[in-house]
C-alpha cells in the first residue's frame, strides 16, 4: 500500500494556509513539507522553515538530477517540492501534507501513489474579499490573481476532493474529515 500524502491546493484566497494550520493543530502526525524556491528570502525567514531557498543554478542542477517531485515557475521565481523532503517526513513516522499551486499539485497526483488532492474552493467574492485584506498586492495584482483564480476554479474535478471553505468551521470538518479517511486508508481516488 502507497504512503499517504495530503496536496492542498486552490486559488490565491481559498484559505489553503489557513485549513493546513488547522490540520497540522488536529493531527499531530501530519507535518507540512516545505518547498524550495528561487526567490530572495523575505525579513524574519528562515532557510528550512518557510522555504529551502536555493539560487538559480542549484535549483536548475537538482531539476536536471531529478531531485524534484514537481516544480513551477510562479511570478517569475522557481518553486518545488523536493524528493526528499517527502522521505524526510516520511522517515520520521509523519505523513507530509504539501501546500501546492494547482499545476504543482497535478503533478504530484500524477507521480505520487497514494497521493489525496485536495481543492479548497471558495466564492469568488470570497476571493476578492481575502486577497484586498490581505493588503499585500496592488489592485493590478488582484485582478490579475483573480483572473487566475476565475481559471483555477475550473479545475476542481481535476482532484479527489473539493472542500468550499464559505464558513471556516465546516471547511475546517471536511477536510479535517479527507484526512482522518486517508489516514485510516479509505480515501476514495476519483481519477483512474
Amino acid at each position: 500500500m502507497a504512503r499517504p500524502v495530503f496536496v492542498v491546493t486552490g486559488p490565491s484566497g481559498a484559505g489553503k494556509g489557513t485549513l493546513v494550520r488547522a490540520l497540522l493543530g488536529r493531527f499531530p502526525e501530519l507535518e507540512l513539507a516545505v518547498s524550495a524556491t528561487t526567490r530572495e528570502r523575505r525579513p524574519g525567514e528562515t532557510d528550512g522553515v518557510e522555504y529551502h531557498f536555493l539560487s538559480e543554478d542549484e535549483f536548475a542542477r537538482r531539476v536536471a538530477a531529478g531531485d524534484f517531485l514537481e516544480h513551477v515557475e510562479f511570478a517569475g521565481h522557481r518553486y518545488g517540492t523536493v524528493r526528499s523532503e517527502i522521505d524526510r517526513i516520511s522517515a520520521k513516522g509523519h505523513v507530509p501534507v504539501l501546500e501546492l499551486e494547482i499545476e504543482g499539485a497535478l503533478l504530484v497526483r500524477d507521480e505520487l501513489d497514494g497521493a489525496t488532492t485536495i481543492f479548497v474552493s471558495a466564492p469568488l467574492s470570497a476571493l476578492e474579499t481575502r486577497l484586498r485584506a490581505r493588503a499585500t498586492e496592488s489592485s493590478g495584482e488582484i485582478e490579475e490573481r483573480l483572473e487566475i483564480a476565475r481559471q483555477q476554479l475550473q479545475h476542481e474535478d481535476d482532484f479527489d476532493e473539493v472542500v468550499l471553505n464559505d464558513d471556516l468551521a465546516t471547511a475546517v470538518q471536511a477536510i479535517a474529515d479527507v484526512v482522518e479517511r486517508g489516514l485510516a486508508g479509505r480515501v476514495y481516488h476519483a481519477r483512474p
